[in-house]
């Protein structure tokens, strides 16, 4: 997810340099749902992560 995320800032960089504002607008609000859809994801597998671990409570 995080390798989406800058692959669409890259696209974003380059369209907005190359004056296509549109799409560089488009790219980068692509990059940021996939950033933040990578760090919710990220903090879930911590959590979760780190309670399989330790093994179920009872």
């Amino acid at each position: 997810m995080l390798r989406w995320a800058i692959l669409f800032a890259i696209i974003a960089i380059i369209a907005s340099g190359l004056g296509f504002s549109g799409l560089a607008g488009t790219s980068s609000e692509i990059a940021k749902l996939f950033a933040l859809v990578f760090l919710v994801l990220f903090v879930v597998s911590l959590i979760f992560g780190r309670r399989a671990l330790n093994g179920p409570t009872v």
